[in-house]
């Protein structure tokens, strides 16, 4: 066995820290000594050495080691072509076992990504003849041209991971979030549905994730609750967390929070979701829940940006700004396609009186998530607290068109109206449109109370916040309670509203004090 063989032998085993060191001392060797080594050995030293770099997250290094190689390899296919038989019997066995080509750049390609050069890593994949890729380049072209705008050719990459493993989940969400039909999926892989026993759920299950991705929150939940119920999917973690984020998009914070704590019992060590949990625990004061999960999660992984974003909600709800930016641009940088992470930093950038700053973060998330009302409510905050009110209600109203006129986008639009003395009419109509709906939804309520305020009609305030608490408790709501009760001079239930309010507030005050 040759030293290269045992080089390689020590790459299979895993062993590279090995395989660094002494395929390091090889390659100098061969430097000092050109006829040391012959081509196709040197060409497999310098792939291993990369190898070994990569699995160190060396990535700068490993991709010059790999061009190295590469340059190598065509050399080596050079010399072959000139001379086809060297005469030695034992190079037949060495030159089969030589380091895939396609490999080498697929590994140079995840380099690249690794080291966010985005462009290179498709240019070195494109460079790649199309029967050559395997569905693991395609699936990784698919996700750069996705995130490169390249719809088209994402769409083209997707399918023909399809067409190579019709069983291959992600790549159909990422067809749907490009806007193909689910229909078109469902027929991608409508033979092996056919052909395996218990896998009619499939078809079922894409037609869930063609609503999410539609934004039609409705009956995405209700058809992901369809599949939940069935025995063979019940407790199934990746449906849960979905079915969490679904109630969260619909603004019914209640159920996503019971669903997210369903998966997270499931599953302990769940880390997909838990920012937007952390988020929403931290929007009900519950700041010691989110600084024992942010804790878990570091726990878990600090390699994600989840632990960063719910650390960073800790912060932001405890009006510590600053420090809330750091942790977003810390989650930002480990993903950037974060899209709370993205939100956290826009929201603090907003607080700290930085807008613009904010308004590119908001605008980012929004291209990222385009079915997320919060990420435009964060756009439209930002542009109200520059007075931009005109682009305020255009991104408004294209809310309202994009997504449809249910209690959230109606609310939103009613929230712009009413920082326009000419649009209060329209935004009372908009509100009680919205509550029509959704009696329950906190945000028209506060809204509708604002309204109300302005016009002195205190008894309407009351029986609107009495109705709205009758369902739930809430301490704003008993806040502006108080308020309308001390208008009407019944100070006694105005304290005991207040109460209520301040020992619901009492956690956030403990902590923040």
């Amino acid at each position: 066995m040759s030293v290269v063989e045992h080089v390689r032998e020590m790459a299979s085993a895993g062993l590279h820290s090995n395989v660094r060191l002494l395929s390091g001392l090889l390659l100098t060797m061969s430097g000092n000594n050109p006829e040391l080594f012959s081509p196709s050995q040197k060409y497999q030293l310098l792939v291993y050495h990369a190898d070994s770099l990569f699995h160190d997250k060396e990535y700068r290094n490993a991709v010059s080691k790999y061009t190295m190689a590469l340059q190598q390899k065509k050399a080596l296919s050079k010399t072959s072509k000139v001379r086809p038989s060297t005469g030695n019997a034992a190079s037949t066995p060495q030159s089969q076992c030589l380091p895939s080509e396609i490999e080498v750049k697929y590994k140079m390609a995840e380099c690249y990504t690794m080291l966010k050069q985005d462009k290179d890593a498709i240019a070195i994949l494109d460079g790649i003849p199309s029967r050559q890729r395997t569905p693991k380049i395609n699936m990784m072209l698919a996700n750069l041209y996705k995130k490169a705008g390249q719809e088209r050719s994402s769409v083209t990459s997707y399918k023909e991971v399809l067409r190579q493993c019709p069983l291959a989940l992600d790549a159909i969400l990422g067809l749907l979030s490009l806007s193909v039909k689910g229909a078109e999926v469902a027929s991608m892989t409508m033979n092996v549905i056919q052909s395996i026993p218990n896998l009619d759920w499939l078809s079922v299950w894409i037609k869930a994730y063609a609503f999410v991705h539609t934004g039609d929150n409705t009956r995405a939940i209700n058809t992901i609750c369809s599949l939940e119920k069935k025995s063979l999917l019940r407790d199934n973690v990746d449906l849960l967390g979905s079915l969490a984020d679904l109630y969260f998009r619909a603004g019914d914070n209640k159920n996503s929070i019971l669903k997210f704590e369903q998966a997270q019992m499931l599953d302990p060590y769940l880390i997909k979701g838990m920012d937007v949990y952390g988020y929403l625990l931290a929007r009900e004061g519950r700041l010691e829940d989110v600084e024992n999960l942010g804790c878990r999660l570091f726990n878990i992984s600090d390699q994600h940006a989840e632990p960063w974003v719910v650390s960073g909600c800790h912060s932001f709800y405890s009006k510590r700004y600053s420090r809330a930016l750091y942790l977003g641009a810390k989650a930002i940088q480990l993903n950037s396609n974060s899209v709370q992470a993205l939100l956290l930093k826009g929201a603090a950038l907003r607080n700290m009186g930085r807008v613009q700053e904010a308004i590119i973060h908001f605008r980012e998330a929004i291209r990222l998530a385009p079915c997320r009302l919060d990420c435009y409510e964060g756009l439209i905050e930002c542009y109200l607290a520059s007075n931009s009110i005109r682009e305020a209600m255009v991104m408004a109203n294209n809310v309202y068109k994009t997504l449809g006129a249910n209690a959230q986008t109606l609310t939103l639009l009613a929230t712009v109206c009413l920082e326009d003395p000419v649009t209060q009419e329209k935004a009372k109509t908009l509100l009680d449109k919205a509550l029509t709906q959704r009696p329950d939804y906190i945000k028209a309520v506060v809204k509708k109370a604002e309204l109300l305020s302005r016009e002195q009609k205190y008894e309407d305030g009351i029986a609107l916040l009495r109705n709205a608490l009758a369902n739930q408790s809430d301490c704003v709501l008993h806040r502006i309670l108080g308020d309308f009760l001390v208008a009407v001079n019944e100070y006694q239930e105005a304290m005991d509203q207040y109460s209520i309010a301040l020992s619901k507030k009492l956690s956030i005050e403990s902590l923040i004090g």
